[in-house]
C-alpha cells in the first residue's frame, strides 16, 4: 500500500522538521516545551521557508483545461488494477475505484524536490509537545468540502479514529501506535501518539484523507458503496460506468487552488481513468487515442510495440525520463505460509532456475538490471561485508538467524546465458535433496512425498512470457508447474486470504523507509488479510530492524539499519528477484505542455503537465 503525493508520503517516509517560534492563537495556552513548525521533515531542516509560493518544479502560468486519460497503474487500500465496484478504497471490502485520492484533501502535503518533507494543506501549522506524543494541528477557516461545508478539526478526529477502528488493515497496521484524535474545537486537531510511537507516525497522519463526518452519519463505512463520498479535494466525482471507467472534473470553486503546495498542479479539467481487462485491448485503447498518457513497463512492447502510424508522424511521443524515485522491489514472491516453501533451501532453489540474462536479453531488449536488493540502487543496499553498526544490530540474533547475514548478503548468481544454465540447475538439485525433497523418475517429491507442484497466480499474462521460461526449468528439475490467469475479483480475493503458492509482487520503495515496512514485512501483518505481506515473513529479527528503521533520528542510523534489514530480508530468499529500470518509459499523444524544471525525486509527469490546446489543434486529437 502506499499514499499518493498529496497525501504526503510514500509509506514510511518522514518526521518532525524546522521548528519556530509560536505565532497563532487558540483554543487552550501552550505547554512548556512546546514548538511550532509550518512543515514537517524527517531529518534536518526543511528546503523551503514559510512563505514559499510554490514548488520549484512547477509552472505556476500553467493554463487549465482538457481531459488526462490513463490507466492505473499503482494501487491502494482495496483498489484493483482491472475493475472497480466502490468509491470508498480505504476499507478492506470491495474494489476500490481509481482516482478517488484526488477528491479528499490532506492536513499536510508534500514534495517531489523533498524526499521526506510537508507543508501546509489543511492545516498551516503543528504544534509539537515536547515529548513529541501529542500534535496540535491548526486547521485554516477556510478550508471546505464540496458541499460548501465546513471542514473542522472534528472532521479530521473522525477520519482518524474510524480509519484506525474501521479502515482497511493496512490503514489499521499503520495506525496501531497512534492512541486517537480529538478536537479542541473547529480549529485545532489533537493527535496523541503512545511512547512506542515511530519516528514518522505524525507524518502518516498528516498525510491521510480526511472524511466528512456529517456526510458519513448514518452510513455504513465499512460497506462497499457507488455513492462517490464527500471530499474536499481538487476534484470531485463527475461520472462513471462500474468496472469500465471513471472520471473526475476539477472543482472550480477550490478552497485550496492558490495555497503553495497546489499552484501550478491540478491543471486538468478532467482526469479520466479507463479500466480493461486485457492489456493488449488496453493499448488499442492508446493506440485510437482513447488513453492520451501510458507509462509503459514491458520493454519488449517498448521495443516492438510503439511502431505505429501515430508514433511515426509525430503524434505520439515515446520517452525514457529520469527517475529519482526509489526502485520497487519487484519479484516472485514465495508464500511461506505454504509447508513446501518453508526451508530457505528450497526457496533460493526455485530462484536458480531463473535465468535472468537469458530473459534480459531475450524477451526484454537488454534494457534492464537484475534486483538483488530490497533497498536498491540506494545507500540503503546492503554490500560487502556488514560494518561495525550493522554488527552490532545483528549481535543479538547470532545463532538466530542465517550465519550468511554475517558475512557478504546474497546475490542472485549470473547464469552462462544460454536459457538453462546445468551448473545453475544442478546446484538447485542438490539444494533440493538437502531440504529433504526426493526424485522419483522425472518427478521431484517432497519431504512428505506429495509431488512438488507449484502455481503462478496472476490476473493478466503480461509476464507470462518471462514466467515461462522459469517454468520450463522448473520441470526439468522434476517440479510441475501452471500459470494460472484470474479474473481481477478472484485475484483479490486469494491475495487478500494468502491463497497462492506464488506471485507476482511490486511493492514500491522510499527514500526514507519506515512505518510502512511493517504492512509488508512485519509478523502481524503476516496473519492480517489484506496486507503486503505476501510472503508470510514473520521473523523476531525482521520485526526488531523495522523498529529501529522507524526510530532512527539520523540518515546514518537509518542506513544502517535498512542495510541490516537488507542482508536479513535476502538470507530469507523469500522471493525471485525479477530486474529494474532507472529511468520511466512514457508515451503520450502530443496534446501536453511541461514546465521547464523536472523534480528531483519524480519524473514530474503527468502531474505537473499541462493541457495544450494548440497542440491538440495541431495534431487534430479526437481523444
Amino acid at each position: 500500500m502506499s499514499f499518493t503525493r498529496r497525501q504526503a508520503i510514500k509509506l514510511g517516509s518522514a518526521a518532525l522538521g524546522a521548528l519556530g517560534p509560536f505565532s497563532w492563537t487558540s483554543p487552550g495556552i501552550a505547554a512548556e516545551g512546546e514548538t511550532e513548525t509550518y512543515g514537517l521533515s524527517t531529518f534536518g531542516e526543511l528546503a523551503l521557508p514559510e512563505n514559499f509560493p510554490h514548488f520549484a518544479y512547477v509552472n505556476p502560468q500553467a493554463p487549465r483545461g482538457g481531459t488526462l486519460s490513463l490507466q492505473i497503474k499503482n494501487t491502494s487500500g482495496n483498489q484493483n488494477f482491472e475493475t472497480f465496484d466502490t468509491l470508498n478504497i480505504f476499507v478492506f471490502k470491495g474494489d476500490g475505484a481509481a482516482g478517488m485520492d484526488a477528491t479528499f484533501d490532506t492536513l499536510m502535503s508534500g514534495t517531489a524536490d523533498e524526499p521526506t518533507s510537508m507543508y501546509g494543506l489543511v492545516s498551516d501549522k503543528v504544534r509539537i509537545s515536547a515529548d513529541k506524543l501529542t500534535y496540535r494541528f491548526h486547521i485554516r477557516p477556510e478550508a471546505r468540502f464540496h458541499d460548501g461545508s465546513k471542514l473542522t478539526a472534528r472532521d479530521a478526529a473522525f477520519t482518524f479514529n474510524i480509519l484506525k477502528a474501521k479502515g482497511h488493515p493496512t490503514y489499521r497496521s499503520i495506525l496501531s501506535e497512534f492512541v486517537g484524535a480529538e478536537a479542541d474545537g473547529d480549529d485545532t486537531l489533537v493527535a496523541r501518539f503512545t511512547p512506542a510511537r515511530s519516528r514518522d507516525l505524525h507524518l502518516l497522519i498528516a498525510g491521510l484523507p480526511i472524511f466528512s463526518e456529517a456526510w458519513w452519519k448514518g452510513r455504513d463505512f465499512e460497506a462497499s458503496t457507488l455513492e462517490a463520498p464527500l471530499g474536499s479535494g481538487a476534484y470531485k466525482v463527475s461520472r462513471f460506468e462500474q468496472g469500465r471507467y471513471i472520471e473526475f472534473e476539477r472543482v472550480r470553486d477550490y478552497w485550496a487552488e492558490k495555497l503553495p503546495v497546489n499552484v501550478g498542479s491540478n491543471n486538468f479539467d478532467r482526469l479520466r481513468y479507463e479500466y480493461y481487462r486485457e492489456r493488449q485491448v488496453a493499448f488499442e485503447g492508446f493506440k485510437s487515442g482513447q488513453i492520451n498518457f501510458n507509462e509503459e513497463y514491458t520493454a519488449r512492447l517498448w521495443a516492438t510495440a510503439y511502431d505505429f502510424p501515430a508514433v511515426r508522424d509525430g503524434r505520439v511521443k515515446k520517452e525514457e525520463l529520469p527517475n529519482g524515485a526509489p526502485t520497487p522491489s519487484q519479484g516472485w514472491y514465495f508464500n511461506t505460509r505454504r509447508a513446501k516453501f518453508q526451508d530457505p533451501r528450497v526457496r533460493e532453489a526455485l530462484g536458480l532456475a531463473f535465468d535472468f540474462e537469458w530473459t534480459n536479453r531475450t524477451i526484454m531488449y537488454s534494457a534492464y538490471k537484475r534486483l538483488s536488493s530490497y533497498f536498491e540502487n540506494s545507500d540503503m543496499k546492503a554490500v560487502g561485508l556488514p560494518g561495525p553498526g550493522e554488527l552490532a544490530l545483528l549481535e543479538k540474533f547470532r545463532g538466530k538467524v542465517p550465519d550468511e547475514v554475517f558475512h557478504e548478503p546474497y546475490v542472485p548468481p549470473a547464469s552462462d546465458g544460454s536459457g538453462s544454465d546445468r551448473t545453475l540447475l544442478r546446484r538447485a538439485d542438490q539444494l533440493l535433496r538437502e531440504a529433504g525433497c526426493k526424485r522419483e523418475g522425472t518427478r521431484m517429491l517432497l519431504p512428505d512425498g506429495q509431488p512438488f507442484e507449484i502455481e503462478f497466480l496472476d490476473s493478466s499474462g503480461a509476464l507470462k512470457p518471462h514466467t515461462e521460461p522459469l517454468q520450463a526449468n522448473l520441470r526439468k528439475l522434476g517440479i510441475e508447474t501452471t500459470f494460472r490467469t484470474v479474473d481481477a475479483a478472484q485475484y483479490k480475493r486469494r491475495l487478500d486470504g494468502f491463497e497462492f503458492d506464488i506471485v507476482t509482487m511490486a511493492l514500491g520503495g522510499s527514500t526514507t523507509p519506515g512505518d510502512g515496512l511493517r504492512i509488508v514485512f512485519g509478523s502481524d501483518a503476516a496473519k492480517t488479510p489484506g496486507s503486503r505481506n505476501v510472503a508470510g515473513i514473520a521473523d523476531p529479527a525482521v520485526d526488531f530492524l523495522i523498529e529501529k528503521i522507524s526510530l532512527a533520528d539520523s540518515r546514518e542510523d537509518l542506513n544502517v539499519a535498512c542495510r541490516t534489514l537488507d542482508r536479513v530480508l535476502r538470507a530469507g530468499r523469500y522471493w525471485i528477484p525479477m530486474w529494474y529500470k532507472d529511468k520511466s518509459l512514457v508515451a503520450y499523444w502530443d496534446v501536453f505542455s511541461r514546465p521547464g524544471t523536472t523534480p528531483k525525486y519524480s519524473t514530474g509527469a503527468p502531474g505537473t503537465w499541462w493541457w495544450d490546446a494548440e497542440k491538440a489543434k495541431r495534431i487534430n486529437y479526437q481523444g
